[in-house]
């Protein structure tokens, strides 16, 4: 799997997402799998956007067309777009289960 991540100080979050949400590159038809679009917790005005792709060469033809569009909306949507190309080398998920509270001794305060 291929991911472009994109990152970028936005004027507006509200504003970016309408103009994100308008998807003006068409990510399904262009292979994306699946986005995430994160936001550092101290910085409301940044975003980082992870678009996966089956192949290098999907995210390399999306990340052209995106900068064709960041060249439209630099300094009125979004500022200093930065972008990489990576491939996911591992990934691993931890699902954790629920703890069930120990038995507590007879006589034990809070037992019955």
């Amino acid at each position: 799997m291929y991911i472009l991540r994109m990152e970028h100080p936005v004027v507006d979050f509200d504003g970016w997402k309408k103009a994100f949400d308008s998807d003006p590159v068409g990510r399904e038809k262009s292979g994306v799998r699946r986005y995430r679009v994160l936001r550092p917790i101290d910085d409301a005005k940044y975003v980082m956007i992870d678009l996966e792709f089956d192949t290098a060469r999907q995210a390399e033809a999306l990340l052209a067309a995106m900068r064709v569009v960041w060249g439209r909306v630099e300094g009125k949507i979004i500022l200093e777009p930065k972008a990489r190309i990576v491939e996911a080398v591992e990934s691993k998920e931890y699902f954790t289960q629920p703890r069930t509270p120990e038995p507590r001794p007879p006589g034990e305060a809070g037992s019955c």
